[in-house]
C-alpha cells in the first residue's frame, strides 16, 4: 500500500515523517481535508488573512496535490454589532 505524507506550512513547517498507508490518491484527498480541517479548529487567528497549505507527498518526497486556505473576514463582519436585548 502507498505511504502519503501530510506536511503543513502556516508560516512554519510541520513535517509528517511517519506518513500514512492509504489505498489510493483518493483516499489520501480525504484523509488531507479531515486533517486541514482538524488543524484549522485548534488556530486561534485562522481569520486573519494568513495562508495555510497542506502539501501531500509520497514516500519518495513528491508533491501529490497541495491544499490552499485562507480566512478573510469581510469588511462588514468587523464592525461590532450592538447589544440587542
Amino acid at each position: 500500500m502507498p505511504r502519503y505524507h501530510f506536511h503543513i506550512h502556516d508560516g512554519t513547517t510541520i513535517t509528517d515523517q511517519a506518513g500514512r498507508e492509504l489505498p489510493d490518491l483518493a483516499a489520501a484527498q480525504r484523509v488531507a481535508i479531515r486533517l486541514l480541517g482538524e488543524a484549522l479548529e485548534q488556530v486561534d487567528d485562522f481569520w486573519s488573512g494568513h495562508e495555510w497549505r497542506m502539501q501531500v507527498t509520497d514516500a519518495h518526497g513528491l508533491t501529490l496535490f497541495l491544499l490552499d486556505f485562507v480566512g478573510t473576514l469581510a469588511p462588514a463582519a468587523r464592525i461590532v454589532q450592538p447589544d440587542i436585548g
